[in-house]
């Protein structure tokens, strides 16, 4: 395969239809493994297991191992493929099969996952003799067998949806949770924004469910490579962490190649169009391929058009080719992993749902159509080909906006960059105020001992839910006194508790919050469903139902809204040489004023839309771009030539008003742009303003603000790391190949001025100024 995958790389490097577009190859070199010797030797049964399965411990499982024996907490962020599993199963079982009481919970963020490691227990519970009668217990679990599981497991394979249902019911698993030893947590980056912020209090109302029952179980978190694993993992769990990060594991040479379609900064094919010509190009070369697609819809596709041309040109290929998705049936899902594993497949196109550590064996190729929005997930996905010492590649194929675009340009960036901040914010009040509500359901809460479990401001939550008659205040303490279960109440994907019925022929399909319903929900917007597309036909206000068809297209909505903001208070700010940056609270009132109507990347229609303004207060940061800014910008700019013709028909003043709020709309559109480059979120998590005149400064000011009401932490982040996030919004405009502006720079898909007025000349021009006040050159 090593002298094969050589070959392949040239073939691209010479090929007309390919070499232009190849924006950057990276190699990465093979690596030797590294090995370990533990300070005390294992028992009998663990070295039976691991000579049956000829494992020789590399260092970090070693560290792993003396750290949990001490009865540290740890967070371990080894690289995909590099044998973390193995690393906290085998102290896990030395202590199992030295207490027999012992038990240890294992929570999985899908269904998949959590199967696929159950295997890997139950094998080494075979192999090594040590009897622990392993389980899943999650929403497929028959009520028949769950008492059973509860009275005999002694390892559980859950999921934080499972656990927030379990909790009211803990008196039933008194004998579960009173020996609970370890809690594992895998894959512990999926754990941010709104989604981290609520399993960060559910991980602490089963803390305070283990103390009651007389434990403290060890934490193990299981993580993908992180700019701040300790922070991160404390703020998830509430614990001191120790981290394990040394990886051992052998590695072999990987190819790794960025491949852009818009390198002449139109594109001639659209990015799904690219992916599906370089899927075929690996498959006919023999390489297995996995493909990561943006949508289920587009892991569809790419697999419907790959067989379609398949049919005429290499028939046998045909049947070779599937897509993977997570709304398939567990039987189906676990035959394309079967059929991957064994070799029989030689193409699979799939959405992030394979990125996870299920086994599907050794890959030759992955390609990654669109950067899936953070470096850790573009790292995970790409190292699932070549896993052990095999040679592999992998084949980043840009989308036409700031991230994509802005990688392409600086490649040392993408492969030396340090990965993501992961967000968990734990002051969001209506968040907590949710889990105090659950908490209450559970054992009456004492603000008195129970503080150390929630933030700060609980003691206010908690008298605001005594007021609503949520929780009555006893002498044991706060009790939940509302209608219904709690837990029904609070959703772990959403802040809002007015949530959304999304309904198909009087069938529930799914639930989403309020903004969520105005984003994705809106009249005509096409939804989609475990990769099935609909047509929303009524957005029901008053009710909080949307009503939808299910309708086979070929195209996709993306809703604009126009935004207002009001300063409400200041709680922080710096100064960066002459420029000063603030943080606060600030109220929103988002307006939705119409929806794009997509096909692949490319506006095919428009309509407008009717429907009542958003109000929230959330948490962001402003600064303030001081007039002289604007002079020196027009000095420079007047000087241009589509200046000088506009001039003929229009008064200097006029342009220059123009121009500069051109300026600042493109800074605000090109920051929120780059903002996932630092922080682990999506564009949509968080929003801007600009105005040459904003009402509480009386003054040109950029506003950057969190989406989610109360706020999760995304613009305090970029709060601290100012500084960064302006000279790289610079670069990625500076460097973008377009004249006056494209989505790769300063457009915005979710623009509802119709990204007008925009001047990428001025916002190049303000950016730079900016820079110079902060001492930046």
């Amino acid at each position: 395969m090593g002298i094969m995958m050589e070959e392949i790389v040239n073939t691209l490097k010479t090929r007309s239809r390919y070499k232009d577009r190849i924006e950057h190859i990276e190699i990465l070199p093979s690596k030797r493994p590294i090995y370990g010797e533990l300070k005390k030797e294992f028992s009998p049964a663990i070295k039976n297991y691991l000579l049956k399965k000829g494992i020789k411990l590399y260092i970090h499982q070693r560290d792993a191992i003396e750290k949990l024996r001490e009865g540290k907490n740890i967070i371990i962020t080894t690289p995909t493929a590099s044998g973390k599993t193995l690393a906290f199963n085998i102290p896990i079982f030395e202590r199992l099969e030295q207490n027999k009481s012992a038990t240890a919970l294992y929570l999985y963020p899908t269904k998949a996952l959590a199967n696929d490691q159950l295997k890997v227990i139950k094998e080494f519970e075979k192999l090594s003799g040590i009897k622990v009668t392993p389980n899943v217990y999650d929403g497929d679990t028959p009520p028949s067998k769950r008492p059973k599981i509860r009275g005999t497991s002694r390892i559980i394979v859950s999921n934080p949806y499972e656990l927030h249902q379990i909790l009211p019911w803990h008196y039933k698993w008194q004998k579960f949770f009173s020996n609970l030893n370890f809690i594992v947590i895998d894959e512990a980056h999926r754990y941010r924004g709104v989604f981290g912020s609520n399993v960060a209090f559910l991980i602490r109302r089963l803390r305070r469910i283990c103390a009651f029952y007389g434990s403290n179980p060890q934490f193990v978190l299981s993580t993908a490579t992180l700019a701040n694993p300790i922070e991160f993992s404390e703020k998830l769990v509430g614990v001191k962490f120790e981290l394990i990060s040394d990886d051992g594991s052998p590695k072999g040479k990987k190819y790794f190649i960025l491949y852009n379609p818009y390198f002449d900064g139109v594109g001639t094919l659209s990015t799904h169009q690219e992916t599906k010509d370089l899927f075929l190009f690996f498959i006919r070369n023999d390489l297995q391929t996995l493909c990561f697609t943006v949508s289920r819809k587009m892991a569809e596709l790419i697999a419907l058009w790959s067989k379609k041309e398949l049919k005429e040109s290499d028939p046998y290929l045909t049947d070779k080719i599937t897509a993977y998705r997570a709304g398939y049936l567990p039987e189906e899902r676990r035959e394309i992993e079967n059929n991957l594993k064994n070799g029989f497949l030689k193409g699979v196109t799939s959405t992030n749902a394979l990125e996870l550590g299920i086994d599907v064996g050794t890959l030759d190729c992955i390609i990654i159509s669109g950067y899936p929005g953070t470096i850790i997930s573009t790292w995970q996905q790409a190292g699932r080909a070549g896993r052990g010492s095999d040679e592999s590649m992998a084949v980043l194929i840009a989308f036409q906006n700031p991230l994509d675009q802005y990688f392409m340009r600086h490649p040392r960036v993408f492969f030396d960059k340090p990965h993501e901040h992961a967000i968990i914010d734990l002051a969001n009040p209506y968040i907590i105020s949710g889990h105090l509500m659950c908490a209450a359901s559970e054992i009456p809460i004492k603000l008195a001992d129970d503080g150390i479990y929630f933030a700060d401001n609980a003691e206010d939550v908690l008298r605001a839910l005594e007021r609503q008659g949520l929780v009555q205040n006893t002498p044991n303490g706060g009790v939940y006194s509302g209608k219904g279960r709690a837990t029904e109440a609070v959703k772990l994907d959403n802040i809002s508790s007015d949530i959304f019925k999304v309904i198909c022929d009087g069938e529930l399909l799914e639930t989403m919050d309020r903004t969520q319903a105005y984003r994705e929900a809106h009249k005509g917007a096409v939804l989609l469903h475990q990769g099935e597309t609909y047509i929303v036909e009524d957005l029901d206000l008053k009710n909080s139902v949307v009503q939808v068809k299910k309708r086979d297209v070929d195209y996709y909505t993306e809703a604009m809204k126009t935004v207002d903001i009001a300063i409400l208070e200041e709680i922080k700010k710096k100064e960066i040489g002459n420029l000063v940056v603030w943080f606060g609270d600030v109220e929103v009132n988002e307006q939705y004023v119409g929806y794009k109507i997509m096909k692949y990347d490319r506006v095919i229609g428009m309509e407008r839309l009717d429907l009542p303004p958003l109000n929230f207060k959330t948490m962001g940061l402003w600064f303030i771009v001081p007039e002289d800014v604007k002079e020196k910008m027009w000095e420079e700019r007047k000087k241009d030539k589509d200046i000088k013709e506009k001039l003929n028909d229009r008064s200097e003043e006029d342009l220059m008003r123009e121009t500069f709020a051109g300026g600042l709309h493109g800074i605000e559109h090109a920051m929120i742009g780059i903002m996932p480059f630092y922080v682990m979120c999506d564009r949509w998590d968080i929003g801007g303003v600009s105005t040459p005149n904003h009402p509480n400064t009386n003054k040109p000011t950029v506003f950057i603000y969190d989406g989610f009401e109360g706020g999760i932490g995304l613009s305090e982040k970029a709060f601290e790391l100012i500084t960064e996030i302006v000279k790289t919004t610079y670069e990625l405009v500076k460097d973008c190949k377009c004249e006056d502006g494209c989505p790769a720079c300063i457009y915005s898909p979710k623009c509802g001025n119709e990204n007008k007025p925009l001047d990428k000349k001025g916002t190049m021009l303000i950016l730079k100024k900016l820079l110079s006040m902060m001492g930046i050159e």
